[in-house]
């Protein structure tokens, strides 16, 4: 008779799942899977290039081929297809620095289960805090995460044959959309809304790329300071959504619609469930993150943004996926 009891390996890989976290961030801190693009295929040559001891190398290695993200064939490791892509330094959807974020975010999940009895923070609620330190790493780690919806949102958009355009960016971070935008299309230029020591990170980001006479900042807060009217062509407010409430999303999409010129869209990124809010996973896994760090925020549904953004005026809203979140463009 064929047994079916199951088995416990998936609880305890879910269990322990906070070594993944650091193993990704220890081998993205010592630069392995660069190291692995660029050859190095062995804990020996690892270990020598990225200054380590061997030891240590073997055991990041068997961490990394653990959780499918190096692959190892008769001896040689190697890069899996979305470590190469996602975890190498210096490609554009890099997401290395935000491994090496999240390890310092670890020991706050440890309040989880008090956040959860209370329904919000427990300490003061790190995403509406202006000064806090937070934002200097986190801005310009969390950049590459909207690399592939603001190069989809450009072509959707046709920026680069738009000629002389005006974008307003809320809450833009790093100016990673005024960056690509600006960088296609040389007619457009960029105002981007957001507190100062975060836009000051943005010039210098931009001031690189080559585009900072074309890009200018708003020191302010996005819930208070105004957008005016009729004055861009198209808005944007990219991972905000999430950790606001439904009435600040409908007064802040309100005010966006106000600011569009006739014939302007908006464009929205996030971290967007199902309506049933079956999926996809990562979205329904950073609810909780909200629960820790927002006093109302958290990943909304499709049907939501359709609701907030119908009652805000606009007429016509499509989703697009664009992974890890979903671009919804509004007109």
């Amino acid at each position: 008779m064929m047994n079916t009891k199951p088995s416990p390996d998936n609880i305890m890989r879910l269990i322990n799942g906070y070594w993944a976290t650091g193993i990704i961030a220890a081998a993205a801190s010592h630069s392995l899977f660069t190291h692995l693009e660029n050859g190095a295929s062995t804990a020996s040559q690892l270990a020598h290039r990225a200054q380590i001891s061997e030891r240590g190398a073997q055991s990041l290695l068997d961490g990394l081929v653990s959780v499918g993200l190096v692959d190892l064939r008769e001896g040689q490791y190697r890069n899996t297809a979305e470590a190469s892509a996602y975890l190498v330094e210096g490609k554009p959807a890099s997401l290395a620095s935000f491994a090496r974020l999240k390890m310092t975010h670890m020991g706050s999940v440890a309040d989880l289960a008090e956040v959860v009895r209370v329904g919000g923070p427990v300490a003061n609620p790190v995403v509406e805090v202006a000064n806090n330190p937070h934002w200097e790493g986190i801005v310009t780690a969390i950049a590459a995460q909207s690399v592939p919806a603001a190069t989809l949102a450009a072509e959707l958009l046709g920026l680069a044959e738009a000629g002389e355009i005006s974008i307003l960016d809320v809450g833009g971070g790093s100016g990673i959309y005024s960056g690509i935008w600006l960088e296609a299309n040389p007619a457009a230029r960029a105002t981007q809304l957001d507190w100062e020591p975060i836009n000051a990170v943005a010039r210098r980001l931009l001031a690189e790329r080559g585009v900072a006479d074309r890009f200018t900042c708003v020191n302010g807060d996005f819930h208070t300071t105004d957008f005016g009217t009729a004055q861009y062509d198209v808005a944007v407010y990219s991972h905000i959504a999430h950790q606001e409430g439904p009435e600040s999303n409908i007064e802040v999409f309100t005010r966006l619609r106000q600011a569009l010129r006739p014939g302007g869209t908006l464009v929205v990124n996030d971290y967007v469930v199902d309506d049933d809010r079956s999926g996809p996973a990562f979205p329904l896994v950073f609810a909780s993150e909200m629960l820790l760090k927002s006093k109302k925020g958290s990943t909304w549904r499709r049907s939501d943004y359709h609701e907030w953004l119908t009652k805000a005026g606009f007429e016509e809203v499509l989703f697009h996926s664009a992974p890890p979140g979903t671009l919804v463009i509004a007109r």
